[in-house]
């Protein structure tokens, strides 16, 4: 039985606007003004200490570890009350799910971003019920690119490594899969510094229509 290990911001939602909004919300509490919203996609994927610590650098700002955590926790709350302002599902998710789920595929998400926020944007876009196991970068003391923070999702979702397919849309989802011997889809949409085809994954999709073709073929390549 295949397993399908998903990245949740820049590959099956568009998150950057709301994650702009609440840094702006943010950083207007200390008088500075958030980076636009295209040099903000650049910064997402290593979770939300890492998207202050770049959009203060950004501003040539230099706070003390202190102080980034308090920023880091007004942060969570903001965003955890209301993850879904505008994020919207990408064309084709959801199809594409119920097409690998009546496959009999087993599905997880595999995200950087914190557990709470990431279950309450499944949620809100009503696709929570897809997904076997959710493991979030403030569940475990590791997290992408650690290879542990996917093996660990595949051990929630009850799968091998040997069946898995990580699908992402940043170098941090290829070098996490990688580093456990698992193939790897990049979206050509998502938030990466890299384009998806120069950082040389198995397969690279420009939209979810391209899903399970791209998954048969990283199938029979095996």
């Amino acid at each position: 039985m295949q397993a399908i290990i998903f990245d949740l911001d820049g590959t099956l939602v568009e998150t950057a606007p709301d994650l702009h909004l609440v840094l702006s919300e943010v950083m207007q509490t200390l008088g500075l003004s958030a980076p636009p919203l295209s040099a903000v996609r650049g910064m997402i994927g290593d979770g939300a200490r890492a998207l202050l610590d770049r959009a203060l650098a950004a501003a040539g700002q230099e706070r003390t570890s202190q102080e980034i955590d308090h920023l880091y926790a007004e942060f969570i709350d903001r965003y955890t009350s209301e993850p879904c302002r505008t994020s919207h599902l990408y064309d084709g998710v959801t199809t594409a799910l119920e097409e690998v789920r009546a496959q009999g595929a087993k599905l997880g998400v595999c995200t950087n971003k914190p557990q709470r926020p990431s279950e309450l944007l499944l949620e809100a876009l009503n696709i929570s019920q897809f997904f076997d196991a959710v493991v979030g970068g403030d569940a475990l003391d590791i997290r992408k690119p650690h290879p542990g923070h996917l093996q660990t999702t595949l051990d929630r979702m009850g799968a091998d490594r040997c069946d898995a397919v990580m699908v992402g849309d940043s170098q941090n989802d290829l070098l996490t899969a990688r580093a456990l011997g698992v193939p790897c889809i990049l979206v050509s949409f998502g938030y990466t510094s890299v384009p998806a085809r120069e950082l040389g994954p198995d397969r690279v999709i420009d939209g979810f229509g391209e899903l399970c073709q791209a998954l048969g073929e990283v199938r029979s390549s095996a």
